[in-house]
């Protein structure tokens, strides 16, 4: 069972972020929004919670003065954010794009991808603004792939080749989205007791 604590839930998870888009009434994508913070970290940009706070409440529809009249929302996206950088840094290459599972249909699903690319794109491009023309060249094909699935709008009806083919693009994504990172984050030292030489 995923921790969960005052903030209301899985930080890594599409349903925690839903329910929250559904109460706050957010008529956006929650898929959208977390791309767009990984497109963000990916460019090697660091946010601070501000401008972070500002970024999720224009992103929901959200009035400028939400953080104080939601601290539950705020502090969830303050854990949102701190997890999403710990995953893509995390040398197990675990992360994954935040998307609903298997219970979804493949349409709501393949939507939730090409939003979610959608935002990492929008946030990659913030970030790393004319950086990106000088990008090795297997970055920018990555990022004209990922132009291509942020289009993708409808599939066929839910069968088993649909399945297999949603399940490539969302693994080529997510390796895809961790190619970015270590582009353009250069690996941190190890946090270790600096020897002096005599």
């Amino acid at each position: 069972m995923p921790h969960t604590d005052n903030t209301g839930g899985d930080p890594t998870g599409f349903e925690t972020w839903a329910n929250i888009y559904t109460v706050h009434k957010a008529f956006s994508h929650p898929s959208e929004l977390h791309g767009s913070l990984c497109g963000r970290l990916a460019a090697g940009s660091r946010i601070g919670e501000g401008a972070w706070l500002k970024v999720v409440c224009e992103h929901m529809g959200l009035p400028v003065t939400a953080p104080e009249e939601s601290p539950e929302l705020m502090g969830f996206m303050t854990e949102a954010y701190d997890k999403s950088l710990e995953q893509m840094k995390a040398a197990d290459m675990s992360f994954k794009p935040l998307l609903p599972d298997d219970d979804y249909s493949l349409d709501h699903r393949l939507q939730a991808l090409s939003a979610w690319v959608r935002g990492f794109l929008e946030g990659m491009a913030l970030a790393a603004g004319g950086s990106l023309g000088q990008a090795p060249g297997e970055i920018r094909e990555l990022i004209e792939d990922f132009v291509a699935i942020s289009q993708v709008s409808e599939t066929e009806e839910d069968s088993e080749e649909g399945e297999h083919q949603l399940t490539e693009i969302t693994e080529y994504v997510r390796l895809g989205a961790l190619a970015v990172f270590t582009e353009f984050n250069p690996p941190e030292k190890p946090a270790t007791v600096e020897t002096t030489l005599h």
